[in-house]
């Protein structure tokens, strides 16, 4: 597996990491994706680091903990062959569900402690903080995560989905090694200021989503289709008129596909990765099959022409949140 350099501190990962959240879906979800199986999950990261994918993308709030505690039990004594990246910045109830964020010192450290417990080992290589508190400075937030660093129990500190001005914040107390935010062929918004602050302070990008919740693979319905807890039945993009008119996306995606014998999640991932060596995707899946096709994607090289095509699509019909799941976005 070809290999990619996030920020300018020394972490070094495959071009392709594997989101795991829909193993166990996440806190008040747990069924986001499908019924997850456990067998089929554990053998999928087993495949991944098998084929040189072993860079595991997790969260405090994906489970909740369940998620950090499979990773876990699947690596079993093979914790030095993986790169675990982990999240924290939800408050999660005693009946586990998300009540906000929280991006207090205290509770910073406290996630730190639990997700170290959870997933059987001393260190972190990459800690994000989830979402932005904005009750609480940044610098306060990021001062906490490198006292981690300082401890030896966290190795590169990230940040989710935030903008240009708390990334130049927050830099300027720790360097930021990556920023995690959805971004794919049809979900451009890093495009432009954000995209170039990364850039210019050195921080790698990591695009989770990058087959847009399963739609640029083609193979998922829209949403009056899907099952009752399917989490995409609340995303604008799959609902009714809206996932009429992206069908053009994928028409695009047959096209080029078509000339590469590829399949559409391949053309995706692979206009992602070629969009700047600094990028490295986390396509999530709890199938090997899927794991399988999405690994391909890195052998597969689009030309000018493609990369005009793919470039040029038109605006993606509907948000990608909800109207409360945007305001915890940073921009």
């Amino acid at each position: 597996m070809q290999q990619r350099k996030l920020g300018t501190q020394g972490l070094t990962v495959p071009a392709l990491g594997l989101g795991i959240m829909g193993m166990t879906g996440v806190a008040g979800a747990p069924n986001m994706y499908g019924k997850p199986d456990e067998a089929e999950s554990v053998a999928t990261i087993h495949r991944a680091l098998e084929l040189g994918i072993n860079f595991f993308d997790t969260a405090e709030v994906y489970g909740p903990g369940r998620n950090e505690e499979l990773l876990r039990n699947a690596l079993g004594g093979r914790r030095q062959d993986a790169i675990i990246a982990t999240k924290f910045g939800f408050r999660i109830t005693a009946e586990e569900k998300i009540d906000g964020v929280d991006g207090s010192p205290a509770n910073a450290r406290r996630a730190l402690e639990g997700c170290l417990k959870r997933l059987g080992t001393d260190y972190i290589d990459l800690w994000y903080q989830h979402r932005l508190d904005r009750s609480v400075p940044i610098e306060d937030t990021v001062g906490a995560m490198a006292e981690q660093v300082r401890a030896g129990k966290v190795r590169y500190l990230g940040l989710s989905e935030v903008g240009s001005a708390t990334l130049r914040r927050a830099q300027a107390v720790h360097p930021i090694s990556a920023l995690q935010s959805e971004y794919s062929i049809w979900e451009r918004n890093l495009e432009g200021e954000i995209l170039a602050t990364c850039r210019e302070l050195g921080i790698g990008l990591v695009p989770y989503c990058p087959l847009g919740r399963g739609f640029l693979t083609g193979t998922v319905s829209r949403a009056e289709n899907l099952d009752a807890n399917d989490y995409r039945r609340h995303d604008e993009r799959f609902n009714a008129d809206n996932f009429d008119r992206n069908q053009q996306t994928l028409r695009v995606l047959d096209q080029v596909a078509a000339k590469h014998h590829a399949t559409k999640a391949q053309i995706a991932l692979a206009w992602l990765l070629a969009q700047g060596d600094d990028i490295v995707p986390i396509p999530g899946t709890k199938q090997r099959r899927w794991l399988e096709d999405n690994a391909a994607a890195v052998n597969i090289l689009l030309d000018a022409g493609d990369l005009t095509v793919l470039g040029n699509l038109g605006q993606t019909a509907g948000a990608r949140y909800t109207p409360r799941g945007m305001a915890t976005i940073d921009r």
